[in-house]
């Protein structure tokens, strides 16, 4: 397989779930917004070739006076305009991709600690298998409620946690989401479109660390870490 890695960065959050007066993406983390941050750890990767960045489409000036200022972010070669959910967004951006990309990289733009190792290694396997993404173990103890309210608990040893960055072969994740819309699905993450076709994903070991920042909790997580020393962008 040959071609270049383009990361597509979905960032279309309203910051609802935080409670605040923006878009949870343009919060501040230790002094630039969490999408900056986002931004500059993936340009900082030399496994990734080019980025496209994906925002509601009254962002999108917005989103293009701020990159100007924050960073000059050679690599983001187009602000693209989202859709109604992120799955529209992220549909949006492989649309616009070209033959020239090999492996699509999708990453959530409100997931700030990722790290050169974890984006290099779920390229990688990839590359190597067509499709891969970053996960955790789950480490608590798992319940189901039943119909009739009662507690059954799941065997939580094959159980894991999704993250981003995803990655994928252009063709693919190409099919994968036009298959999803002609069928009308709709999934929460990329993988699960693929894994409905019976294409296998490769699992990678993520990082507990690489937290995705939805709510004034994780937010005040995300602060804690930065002040510990663990790097954002």
């Amino acid at each position: 397989m040959s071609g270049k890695t383009l990361a597509i960065v979905p960032a279309g959050g309203s910051g609802r779930r935080m409670g605040a007066d923006k878009p949870k993406q343009y919060l501040s983390l230790a002094g630039s917004p969490i999408l900056v941050h986002t931004l500059k750890a993936l340009h900082a990767s030399p496994a990734i070739a080019e980025i496209y960045l994906v925002t509601p489409s009254d962002d999108m000036t917005y989103a293009e006076t701020l990159l100007k200022q924050e960073c000059p972010f050679e690599k983001i070669t187009r602000i693209i305009a989202g859709g109604p959910t992120r799955q529209d967004s992220t549909r949006n951006g492989i649309l616009a991709s070209g033959d020239e990309h090999g492996i699509l990289l999708i990453h959530d733009g409100v997931r700030p600690f990722i790290t050169a190792d974890l984006i290099e290694r779920v390229i990688r396997a990839a590359t190597l298998e067509g499709a891969a993404i970053a996960a955790v173990p789950v480490r608590e103890t798992v319940k189901k409620l039943g119909e009739d309210h009662r507690l059954t608990t799941i065997n939580r040893e094959d159980l894991w946690l999704a993250q981003t960055p995803q990655a994928f072969r252009r063709d693919i994740i190409w099919k994968a989401h036009e298959d999803a819309l002609k069928n009308g699905i709709l999934a929460t993450d990329d993988a699960a479109l693929v894994e409905r076709m019976g294409i296998a994903v490769k699992l990678v070991q993520g990082a507990w660390d690489n937290i995705k920042i939805t709510t004034p909790e994780d937010l005040a997580l995300a602060e804690l870490l930065v002040k510990k020393g663990k790097t954002c962008g």
